[in-house]
């Protein structure tokens, strides 16, 4: 799919963030725009007041005494109380409009990537997705505060455009100029500079994260080691990189900045001489007033060195919008399978098993067949429909799977368990019954609710994978998927675990498909296919056991 259709989804989805925050964004631009208005009126004015006082007072006290200083100070003090109350109203309305948004934008994005390819959405790291849905998200979230920003600067540069041609329209005319030539520097610098560093930082950040991942995750492996110096070398040479562009996208903000300076500076020395013939006090009025236009642009050059990072933001959001192609079948026509190298029917409640070597592809053969892999044309077949001309989501409805890898949140058991769908207590203690689990939870006084820790730290392997398993036992589906579920348990347990699971078959009438290299759980299956090394052929053995299970 093109990028510019990809790019139309997400726009598409901000876009709809936009319009159910419209009510927020208007008073978040009313705001903005009320702020610059009365600081620029308020230093123009102060500047007009402060002269004519001076002059006033230079006049002699007949002077002083007919000079009207009550209402200048009044509205000096009214435009300050305005500038204040409007900037809460823009920062605030604008930045509960922002938040709201990504938090319904957030699940959105999950459940897009959820729902992507398998090669796409299992091969993206968690350090990477993390990048994309917690920066990325955050990069996005200026698209939203920034909207109140050519307010602003529309209503500061007219507001002082206004009060500088009260002194002389010529005046008037060449802070409109500079405020041009202003704006079109600062999208140069902002281009040339900002835009790619911020654009690379998107990048370096999620490399940062991925990086700094794959390490966590290899922790205690590398302090057994002694690799601790290595690793945190290996961190310091990418993080490296990331300051490195941080540092340039850092200088881009200052060069515009320094424009900015330049731009004021200039403003300045068009305008006051321009003011020629007008009295002192509309001179500083106007001198004032045009610094304030030029200052009511620095929101546009926040925003301009922002861009390049919420542009490369979009662009790597896109890749989680992608769509399920509409050639998929969304519906599973049948819960019998068939696998089709060695034509063997499974009607649900049969059971099945696959053994072979490390690496023969086991474990592959099984996850095509439920989505978590991109399924192979003719390999396995729903009824007389074959797989991969079935939608993922699909064909993962069909099936309760226990993982060789198990992965749990940092969280509760019973957060964990109910991962595989609504259930109440007695159906979670039920589950870990079955799996072998319940005694060890008991021994708790938190039970259901003690914590597991980061990746199940608080609990034995052994321990994670009976909770990984209970965990599939709670899900309503008419296989389970069992991939060595007695991995790392010892013979007692190991018996318990293959006792309960005969039990809970024929008590729920699922049908079964088994990985495993040990005698004992095979001993479940009627059948066993042996899966040939590296994709090499099936080697099924009693068949005749199957027909008849």
């Amino acid at each position: 799919m093109s990028r510019a259709v990809e790019g139309a989804r997400i726009r598409a989805m901000i876009a709809g963030q936009r319009r159910l925050e419209r009510g927020r964004l208007r008073l978040a631009a009313a705001g903005g725009a009320a702020v610059s208005v009365a600081a620029v009126c308020l230093l123009g004015l102060s500047g007009w007041f402060i002269t004519g006082a001076a002059l006033a007072g230079v006049a002699g006290m007949l002077a002083a005494q007919t000079f009207n200083y009550l209402m200048p100070s009044a509205i000096i003090r009214l435009l300050a109380i305005i500038r204040t109350g409007a900037r809460y109203v823009e920062r605030v309305a604008g930045h509960e409009a922002a938040l709201r948004a990504l938090a319904r934008l957030r699940p959105q994005l999950f459940s897009a990537l959820a729902a992507a390819p398998p090669e796409r959405a299992l091969g993206l790291s968690s350090g990477e997705a993390s990048a994309r849905l917690i920066q990325d998200v955050d990069a996005v979230q200026t698209l939203f505060v920034r909207l109140s920003t050519p307010w602003a600067l529309g209503a500061g540069a007219m507001s002082a455009i206004i009060l500088t041609s009260m002194a002389t329209p010529t005046a008037g005319l060449l802070l409109a100029l500079t405020l041009g030539v202003g704006a079109f520097g600062s999208v140069i610098l902002a281009r040339r500079l900002a835009d790619p560093a911020g654009r690379e930082l998107q990048v370096a950040v999620g490399a940062l994260k991925d990086h700094i991942g794959a390490l966590e995750a290899a922790a205690p492996e590398m302090k057994a080691y002694g690799l601790q110096d290595w690793a945190a070398d290996s961190v310091a040479s990418v993080a490296a990189r990331h300051d490195a562009i941080q540092t340039r996208l850092t200088l881009a903000a200052g060069w515009i900045a320094l424009w900015q300076s330049g731009v004021t500076a200039l403003a300045v020395v068009l305008v006051v001489p321009a003011t020629v013939g007008a009295s002192l006090p509309m001179t500083a009025l106007a001198a004032l007033a045009a610094v304030m236009g030029v200052e009511a642009a620095s929101g546009l050059a926040g925003a301009l060195h922002q861009n390049g990072a919420a542009a490369q933001a979009m662009a790597r959001l896109d890749e989680l919008t992608t769509e399920p192609s509409v050639d998929l079948q969304a519906a599973v026509p049948s819960h019998g399978l068939r696998l089709a190298a060695r034509n063997i029917d499974l009607a649900p409640g049969m059971r099945l098993a696959f053994t072979g070597p490390s690496g023969a592809g086991k474990t592959s053969l099984i996850e095509r067949l439920a989505g978590l892999r991109p399924a192979r044309p003719g390999e396995w077949f729903l009824g007389e429909t074959d797989a991969a001309h079935i939608r993922p989501e699909g064909r993962r409805a069909l099936f309760a799977y226990a993982a060789q890898d198990v992965r749990l949140i940092d969280g509760t058991v019973r957060q964990n368990l109910l991962l595989a769908g609504p259930a109440d207590d007695a159906a979670l203690w039920r589950a870990l019954e079955d799996a072998a689990l319940a005694d060890r939870i008991q021994t708790d006084p938190r039970g259901l609710d003690a914590p597991v820790g980061a990746g199940g730290e608080f609990l034995s392997g052994g321990e994670r994978r009976r909770l990984g398993l209970a965990r599939a036992y709670l899900r309503d589906a008419p296989w389970l998927l069992l991939d060595e579920p007695t991995e790392g348990l010892d013979a007692a347990t190991q018996g318990r675990v293959l006792e309960a699971l005969e039990q809970r078959l024929a008590r729920t009438g699922q049908g079964l498909l088994l990985v495993s290299h040990h005698p004992a759980p095979l001993s479940l299956c009627p059948v066993t296919v042996e899966v040939g090394k590296l994709h090499g052929p099936l080697q099924t053995s009693d068949q005749s056991a199957l027909l008849t299970a």
